[in-house]
């Protein structure tokens, strides 16, 4: 893998990111995502720190088979148009649904895997309530708690993982199959670096556009928003979440086609 190879993929795939059809496909899936995550953030307002942990997370695992879905499709695009193969969106939507509703079903595993640390979580929770000794079993078995949202956040890289990695096996194949996770493993372990560096280039951008978003959110909610509880806060994060969505979506295209870009270019790396 050298620097001009990485350049040429990058390019490729940053130019094909701003197609107007791919950005009106795009659009509307992060808008049901942002929806899905206000919807949670609301639930969360005064509620207890137990359940704001799973409202936090839980949005993350059930945006990731959405995601994980919207990249098979865009993969796929992604192929024909680099190949300089003429299709219709409809087409390819068509020939697709079988394996983009089997593929949504990857993000089950990981969703039950946080259920499971949630109830765990909650035991610790409930100990540290009992009247007496609880303070004080509770300050002794911190390490437990730390090391469940720890392991939270370890499942939502591994997420991360799952959509750059699976998601560009999956779309250049005529049915799901799911075995690909397995030898993607295998093959990750040969080159280990260069697996772990494309990855960081595909969401870099994803990261620049949250960060400066997030600034200008937190600037706004200083410099204008007067509210502070209720139903308007909730109606503020759902329209500050359109430009939000807008702005991403250039982003989310461009982790698709760069996840198609170096899968490809492993593929023929290892053989």
């Amino acid at each position: 893998m050298t620097l001009k190879d990485i350049e040429r993929c990058f390019n490729r795939a940053l130019i094909l990111s701003f197609s107007k059809k791919k950005i009106f496909l795009v659009f509307p899936v992060l808008i049901l995502c942002s929806i899905l995550i206000v919807f949670f953030r609301a639930l969360a307002i005064n509620a207890s720190s137990w359940l704001v942990m799973s409202l936090i997370f839980l949005p993350i695992f059930l945006t990731t088979g959405v995601l994980l879905s919207l990249g098979v499709l865009l993969g796929r695009i992604y192929y024909h148009e680099v190949k300089s193969i003429k299709f219709h969106y409809r087409d390819i939507l068509k020939k697709s649904f079988d394996v983009i509703l089997a593929t949504s079903y990857l993000s089950i595993p990981p969703i039950l895997i946080y259920l499971l640390l949630w109830v765990v979580f909650g035991i610790f929770v409930l100990l540290k309530e009992i009247p007496g000794f609880g303070q004080f079993v509770g300050v002794i078995l911190t390490f437990a708690p730390f090391l469940i949202i720890l392991a939270s956040i370890v499942l939502c890289l591994i997420n991360l993982s799952l959509l750059f990695f699976v998601s560009p096996a999956i779309a250049l194949k005529e049915k799901g199959d799911f075995t690909l996770a397995k030898d993607i493993l295998e093959s990750m372990k040969k080159n280990i670096f260069g697996y772990f560096i494309l990855l960081v280039i595909a969401v870099l951008p994803i990261f620049l556009v949250v960060g400066i978003l997030s600034l200008s959110a937190i600037l706004t909610n200083f410099s204008y928003s007067s509210y502070a509880h209720g139903l308007t806060v909730v109606m503020e994060w759902f329209f500050i979440s359109l430009p939000f969505a807008l702005c991403l979506t250039p982003a989310v295209i461009f982790f698709f086609n760069f996840s198609m870009e170096s899968y490809n270019y492993l593929r023929k790396k290892d053989e």
